[in-house]
């Protein structure tokens, strides 16, 4: 019974070995289109606390444009890897990503942005966590209609710059998302003022806003919306740069990055009122580890996971990240 009883310990010790030993032998890439911004870089400390906790290796690269997505997923293939999560530069390479994650025998999932096809659908054969963009919008907005209640304002003669990066599809539909709301909760359409960034950039947003608020002097409230903190935080520079006080701006991001904590910090308030806070948590974490579940037992990730946000201010933005588990 001893010998049974030692043959079953030791078999058992041996199973968990060999699952340790499996993990460690899975390499898993996790690839990025703008290494240096904070979301991503959050997105890579979680996607770490995945690897660490299940025990395989994960490759950090950072990819800016089509030609570094193919050489980075042709150096994960020579690595030994088995697959990769990637946020790709241009949604457009799709077909070419799917065809060289292939050629390299590795599983592929999108994060943030979602591959098209050459015809500009969606590749549904490739499992994806976004965010829901519309929702995610449309928070904007109902918070932006709220706070304009709330003040007392004429929404009649009220201005809204629409920070607009039309090349992305996410942002298309955060900012008609936001306005869809305005619109319906009374705002006139004609007062929605569109702003075309060359960049995601708070400098490219600071020079689209600027024509705007020039083009239109007799406005002296306005609301902003873009596609991420940066573009209404170029929106409410914007406004600075023309006199209109803080009090006259109601400016709403999305991401709750660090430049939005930074504004919240300041010892006065800004025309930057909130921010949609999106937990690069699940984004890093969560795919990382439904890429490793993949590769070790099979079970291939649900095709769409869409994720939500939180609108924060600065009065409540330390306890909501805190909530989506950020600090």
């Amino acid at each position: 019974m001893a010998f049974t009883k030692q043959a079953i310990l030791a078999g058992a010790a041996m199973l968990l070995a060999l699952g340790a030993a499996a993990a460690q032998d899975v390499k898993i890439g996790f690839i990025v289109k703008q290494p240096e911004e904070p979301w991503f870089q959050d997105e890579w400390k979680f996607a770490q606390a995945a690897a660490k906790e299940k025990g395989f290796t994960l490759v950090e690269i950072g990819a800016e444009d089509g030609e570094k997505v193919q050489a980075a997923i042709d150096n994960l293939g020579a690595q030994g890897a088995q697959g990769f999560v990637i946020c790709t530069p241009d949604v457009k390479l799709g077909p070419g990503i799917v065809a060289k994650a292939a050629a390299n025998d590795l599983k592929v999932m999108t994060v943030d942005d979602r591959l098209m096809d050459n015809a500009g659908q969606p590749i549904e054969t490739v499992p994806h966590m976004g965010i829901s963009a519309t929702k995610i919008g449309e928070t904007v907005g109902q918070g932006i209609v709220d706070e304009i209640k709330k003040r007392g304002w004429d929404m009649a003669k009220v201005g809204a710059i629409k920070v607009s990066y039309d090349q992305l599809p996410t942002a298309v539909d955060r900012v008609a998302g936001a306005t869809s709301v305005l619109e319906k909760s009374g705002f006139p359409a004609a007062n929605i003022f569109n702003a075309p960034q060359a960049k995601t950039d708070t400098e490219a947003a600071l020079n689209a806003a600027t024509t705007v608020v020039n083009a239109h002097p007799d406005i002296q409230h306005w609301v902003a919306v873009g596609l991420n903190d940066e573009a209404v935080l170029g929106a409410v520079r914007a406004t600075e740069g023309v006199g209109i006080p803080a009090a006259n701006v109601i400016g709403v991001g999305i991401g709750g990055a660090e430049s939005a904590i930074n504004e919240f910090k300041k010892p006065t308030d800004t025309g930057f009122f909130g921010t949609v806070i999106i937990s690069p948590k699940r984004h890093g974490y969560e795919t990382a580890s439904n890429m490793y579940d993949w590769i070790a037992n099979g079970r291939e990730p649900d095709k769409l996971i869409l994720t939500s946000g939180e609108l924060a201010t600065r009065a409540d933005y330390a306890k909501v990240r805190k909530d989506l588990g950020i600090e």
